[in-house]
């Protein structure tokens, strides 16, 4: 038989825009000759255009994305940033044009230097008090956008894929170059930095009402049936292998599951109307609601960090109407 090789176009369309934006002013050309398509890419502003790019879709914090450019040692750094309103990361670092999903020294440098610089900042200008803990990384990149590149003589990758930078030296040029330039920064635009802290701020409290929500879900899982739910019918079996747990909507309904159900190994939970989409929500939120917690303690696998699948109380769960 004959092995062909089949090459899909938007992967070769997303790999030469990348590298079009991470060489700024080069023109590249894609085209498709089985089909005609073609695709044109030059971008004068290079990864300042990236981060646009990427945060088209969401709402900056602020107009133009910060930028950082210089080099030492021969090696060279580029790197840009802008706030948005969401509360995901989106870090993207590069080697020598290489993507480097893994992460790296570079990317290491440049965490580090964002997170004491912005709390330096933070402290300077009085919004965070002596008396209060620093910001961690996960608060000052909330809603973060990045590109980092850097171009190095000699790379060396590591890792299981060949996508992570390993060169020590890369790390400590990287953190000092950006912490340079991004204090620079926030002293000569300090409206924007007000909103880049209040954004870290509110991510901290957020965490930290989280933490809270998370240590009193834990107490009340470590409970016996005394902590589990008013409106939940229980099953009787303790086997969590055969245990089922119906979720239906209203008391109503609830009602009528629990006289269609098999006692045994069927258990009812009555909610009321339509929960929160935890989907782009923070965990602060999602454990103050009161239903969300109520299928966290039926299920009893507690979540996030205390995730624990062998305590789980039900494994079958269903919010189907077959019952009714």
């Amino acid at each position: 038989f004959t092995e062909t090789t089949e090459f899909d176009y938007n992967t070769l369309l997303t790999r030469v825009r990348e590298l079009a934006f991470l060489n700024k002013g080069i023109a590249l050309t894609l085209t498709d000759e089985r089909t005609g398509a073609s695709d044109y890419f030059k971008y004068e502003g290079g990864i300042i255009e990236y981060v646009k790019f990427l945060n088209e879709k969401k709402e900056a914090l602020h107009e133009e994305p910060i930028y950082v450019e210089g080099s030492r040692d021969n090696i060279q750094v580029e790197i840009s940033l802008q706030y948005n309103d969401s509360y995901t990361e989106n870090i993207y670092s590069f080697a020598n044009n290489i993507n480097t999903h893994e992460g790296g020294t570079h990317e290491s440098g440049f965490k580090s230097a964002l997170t004491r610089i912005i709390n330096d900042y933070a402290r300077k200008t009085g919004m965070i008090k002596d008396n209060s803990n620093n910001l961690s990384g996960d608060d000052v990149r909330e809603g973060l956008t990045a590109i980092i590149s850097v171009k190095v003589p000699e790379p060396q990758f590591e890792g299981q894929t060949k996508t992570k930078l390993g060169n020590s030296e890369v790390r400590g040029i990287v953190e000092s170059l950006f912490a340079e330039k991004l204090q620079e920064f926030l002293q000569e635009n300090p409206s924007v930095s007000r909103r880049i802290l209040e954004k870290a701020l509110q991510a901290s409290r957020a965490r930290e009402a989280a933490r809270k929500a998370r240590e009193m879900t834990r107490r009340k899982s470590a409970l016996e049936v005394s902590a589990l739910p008013g409106k939940l019918a229980d099953c009787s079996s303790k086997d969590a292998s055969i245990s089922e747990l119906y979720i239906v909507e209203g008391d109503s309904a609830g009602g009528s599951a629990k006289q269609g159900r098999d006692r045994h190994f069927q258990a009812i939970l009555p909610l009321r109307g339509k929960i929160l989409n935890v989907e782009k929500a923070r965990l602060d939120r999602i454990l103050s609601n009161a239903e969300i917690r109520a299928i966290i303690t039926a299920l009893g696998t507690g979540i996030a960090d205390d995730f624990d699948l062998s305590k789980a109380r039900i494994t079958k769960s269903s919010s189907d109407d077959r019952m009714l």
